[in-house]
């Protein structure tokens, strides 16, 4: 594990005793865009390209728990730096959609990930779960950068021009606004119990931007409804809804 000595010695071994390794990871942080290869703990960012698939004592696992942590924090220093104007509730769901592991394996992929990522034959074999290994892959190397220095500075140069990038392609689509998943989060970090939907079709009319209607609930009382021209639009918006009164709500109770 990450805290065991043993395993740091080994992977700082692995790494001076394999030239083609340490020449591998330093084409990779440059393919990332790292600014400072020199601060890069090279032992760290070899076992963040391990699978637990490859090594069930040295693997990726607690790189990747920190990696999650980091990747938050910068996704809402981002957004804070660059949208100081933007709610509360909208960062939220813009920062579910950044940091969601389908984003993740999109950026994992964009950057060669496989190619440097060390897993067991049989998880080669297996492509429905290449997705998974690529974003858990994707959160470890960012702890393992995190730990490099203590701090963002190997990560925000690099992460925030895709931060950028895909901050723009969901403010511009609405629909890809994902207040479902911000609500789901808001309302896991206050208790266990999960929002609660029902939707009715309103309307038979094809194409009506008000054919469904949806309704949201958390521990037992109605928190918002909205309407929309699919299932999908009709929640989101009663999503938005109900973050937006809960989470003024939550946060305060969280901090007396």
């Amino acid at each position: 594990m990450l805290s065991g000595h043993r395993a740091v010695d080994s992977n700082q071994s692995a790494i001076k005793d394999d030239p083609r390794r340490q020449q591998e990871l330093s084409q990779f942080v440059a393919k990332l865009g790292v600014t400072d290869p020199t601060a890069v703990r090279w032992d760290l960012l070899h076992q963040a390209l391990i699978d637990i698939s490859r090594s069930a004592d040295q693997n990726n696992e607690v790189l990747e728990f920190l990696g999650d942590a980091a990747l938050r924090l910068a996704a809402a220093e981002f957004l804070q730096a660059t949208y100081p104007h933007m709610s509360v509730g909208e960062m939220a769901a813009v920062r579910s959609q950044l940091v969601s592991d389908r984003t993740l394996a999109v950026l994992a992929r964009d950057y060669n990930f496989g190619r440097y990522l060390h897993i067991s034959s049989s998880a080669a074999g297996d492509q429905a779960g290449r997705s998974s290994r690529l974003a858990d892959a994707f959160e470890a190397v960012l702890g393992a950068l995190y730990l490099s220095t203590q701090d963002l500075s190997l990560i925000h140069p690099w992460l925030d021009r895709q931060f950028e990038r895909l901050t723009q392609t969901i403010k511009n689509d609405p629909a890809r606004h994902n207040y479902k998943a911000a609500l789901q989060e808001l309302t896991q970090a206050h208790s266990k119990q999960l929002p609660a939907y029902t939707v009715e079709e309103i309307s038979q009319r094809h194409g009506d931007p008000e054919r469904f209607y949806a309704q949201v609930q958390y521990q037992g009382k109605l928190w918002g409804d909205g309407k929309g021209p699919s299932i999908k639009q009709a929640e989101q918006r009663a999503a938005q809804q109900a973050y937006q009164q809960l989470e003024p709500l939550i946060t305060v109770n969280s901090n007396s």
